[in-house]
């Protein structure tokens, strides 16, 4: 019988892997190694969902302020200072590293600081030439942010880099139209930048539902940030006045910041896994079946990488159903068929379910929408407006979808996501007594179709 060094080396810090490994060890009692050639805690921690969430959150006080005028408060607010909030937010996330890192070495499991790459199917390699046997290798190094290959693109930022800037630029470009492009320009105009956004397609966000991200795109036009839909960058030049950026719509204006968030892609190559035999897809992520087994039996993959759901909490789930179902004796899948998620814009998108497109394709449906001033908002004289909607199968009248476009969104769909995903139906919904006066309310009191399909 082979011994092995380890049952299990992960390679990979972040959400994904550090589930897999603490489990693994600390609940199966797994013998498991793991490296990280960055920070531990991986791109949500480090460089996404919680710094981002904190910038939000910083950029959401100048509105918060101008609204407590209209309630009586005799309110002002000062200059934003970005090297404190940066200090600040940096102190957080050696916090939180820390807290990975303790919660890896209290499980028992082994951290090696390094790179490492795939040199057998049992074996992996790290930087410092040394090797090391594991009966099992999971792979969750995550993805990183693409950035296409225009004359100039060393001129730009990306999401990486946007939480070291010296300085908060006066005027700035995001070119993209995804969530985390569309996140960014709305936390950059709340903190006081010029914003202008570019997006080659019709509409930003595409993939959620048409009539929500209508919706969001009319708002943050509303509080200032100048989108262009239909428009790419050709090129990128340095200027002495700044960046100049040649659009496709014959336009060429001058920034301080050019921020890319023009999608990502799994990091995947360099590992050594294609001499082995591990098929990658188009975009190059690994392919895996319902178990995050790759066809090399030995050899499993987590999270971005396999650019099946890229989401913290289903890079969680899917590690965690990896421990269990190598090292519990429970064969465990995860089903990425349904799940909530939140946009955090300005308004917020929460999601889940089927758009009402996407529902239309796949059977009659009844769509029940309300759009609505708050009442905090209407008090204020502001006339930013809320989006409540439900889409429901006329055959099972199970909710399909639910899509909320409004403050707090992402608390309230965490809500809904619990009836939904127990198969709630809208009888269900409409027998709920509601709480008032809130938004939310909205969703058990809509009693007429807006449309059907």
């Amino acid at each position: 019988m082979t011994a092995f060094d380890y049952d299990l080396f992960v390679i990979g810090g972040g959400s994904g892997g550090v589930r897999a490994a603490r489990t693994s060890s600390g609940t199966h009692g797994a013998k498991v190694a793991l490296a990280e050639e960055f920070r531990m805690g991986g791109t949500c921690v480090i460089r996404g969902c919680v710094p981002k969430k904190l910038m939000v959150y910083a950029s959401e006080y100048p509105g918060m302020v101008e609204q407590a005028r209209s309630y009586g408060w005799d309110a002002t607010i000062g200059g934003f200072d970005w090297t404190a909030f940066r200090t600040k937010l940096e102190a957080e996330l050696t916090r939180l590293e820390n807290a990975y890192r303790g919660g890896l070495t209290g499980a028992g499991v082994t951290i090696f600081d390094s790179r490492a790459v795939v040199v057998d199917p049992h074996t992996v390699r790290l930087a410092d030439g040394s090797t090391h046997s594991a009966k099992h290798i999971l792979i969750a190094t995550g993805g990183a942010p693409f950035v296409p290959d225009i004359p100039g693109r060393d001129l730009a930022i990306t999401s990486n880099e946007i939480f070291q800037m010296a300085a908060l630029p006066a005027r700035v470009l995001v070119v993209g139209g995804g969530y985390i492009a569309s996140e960014f320009a709305c936390i950059l105009n709340g903190l006081g930048c010029k914003v202008a956004q570019y997006y080659r397609g019709a509409q930003i966000l595409r993939g959620f539902d048409d009539e929500a991200r209508g919706h969001v795109a009319q708002s943050m036009r509303e509080n200032g940030v100048d989108i262009h839909c239909g428009t790419d960058v050709m090129r990128l030049e340095h200027t002495s006045d700044g960046i100049k950026a040649v659009a496709t719509d014959g336009s060429d204006r001058i920034f301080d910041a050019v921020l890319y968030a023009t999608g990502r892609t799994p990091n995947s190559k360099g590992l050594g896994l294609e001499d082995l035999g591990v098929k990658l897809g188009r975009s190059a992520e690994i392919i895996v079946d319902g178990y995050s087994q790759t066809g090399v039996p030995s050899i499993f993959a987590v999270g971005d990488v396999t650019d099946r759901i890229n989401l913290t909490p289903v890079a969680i789930r899917e590690g965690h159903a990896f421990a269990d179902t190598i090292f519990g004796g429970q064969r465990r899948s995860v089903d990425h068929s349904l799940f909530a998620s939140a946009v955090f814009t300005q308004p917020e998108i929460g999601t889940i379910g089927l758009s009402e497109e996407a529902a239309r394709d796949q059977e009659p449906i009844e769509v029940y929408a309300t759009a609505f001033r708050p009442m905090q908002s209407a008090f204020a004289g502001q006339s930013d407006r809320v989006l409540m909607k439900l889409i429901v199968s006329q055959a099972s009248r199970k909710i399909l979808g639910c899509h909320i476009v409004a403050p707090g969104a992402g608390e309230m769909i965490q809500m809904a996501a619990i009836a939904i995903t127990m198969g709630a139906t809208k009888e269900q919904f409409d027998a709920t007594i509601a709480v008032h006066p809130t938004m939310a309310e909205e969703l058990v009191t809509m009693r007429s179709p807006v449309r059907t399909g």
